[in-house]
């Protein structure tokens, strides 16, 4: 039972194929079912492996124009930029992919101020002022959460960790994961 018959040479397995034994009629169910591929199937595992130790975390601006989700732990690393603009607007933020996010409601009521280098977008809402997420300098394919912008119940603890935006490029070249944190 599950061998290979009798008379027949089992052929070795290609490099990269993997034997799902018992569970090749689950998987061939799962791929019928939702009509995928086994390609966009692992993509879907994949996925959700990453993201089984994430929580999701629900925020806003402070007159409700702007609502988003964001896929992040529970216990939040956060950083506190001493940039010029993060110092004048105290922001503290955690990093995310893009593919942990998404806009709920309000994109039309979102407003975008750069400077410098206008790598960092710095997004707030055009009635409130409040600025609950942004693309940051140093995650262009990500964004930076206002963790005091998520909604109760979701954080466990954050950890803060200070970072000298004054010093930007060498903070950011000497940081050794700020970089990937916005990858998936």
């Amino acid at each position: 039972a599950g061998g290979t018959p009798a008379g027949v040479k089992a052929e070795p397995p290609r490099p990269g194929a993997f034997h799902l034994r018992s569970q090749g009629g689950s998987w061939a169910a799962l791929l019928e079912r939702h009509g995928l591929s086994c390609e966009e199937a692992a993509r879907l595992l994949l996925l959700h492996s990453e993201t089984m130790d994430l929580v999701k975390h629900t925020g806003g601006c402070h007159c409700g124009a702007i609502r988003f989700e964001v896929w992040a732990p529970a216990d939040l690393h956060v950083f506190n930029c001493n940039c010029s603009i993060c110092t004048k607007k105290q922001n503290r933020h955690f990093i995310v992919p893009a593919s942990r996010f998404k806009l709920l409601k309000g994109a039309d009521n979102l407003t975008t101020y750069t400077f410098n280098t206008h790598g960092a977008q710095h997004t707030f809402c055009k009635t409130c002022g409040v600025q609950s997420f942004y693309t940051p300098r140093s995650n262009p394919d990500g964004y930076g959460i206002a963790p005091h912008c998520l909604d109760d119940g979701t954080v466990q603890t954050i950890i803060t960790e200070d970072i000298n935006g004054k010093e930007w490029e060498k903070a950011v070249g000497e940081h050794k994961t700020i970089r990937d944190m916005s990858k998936p």
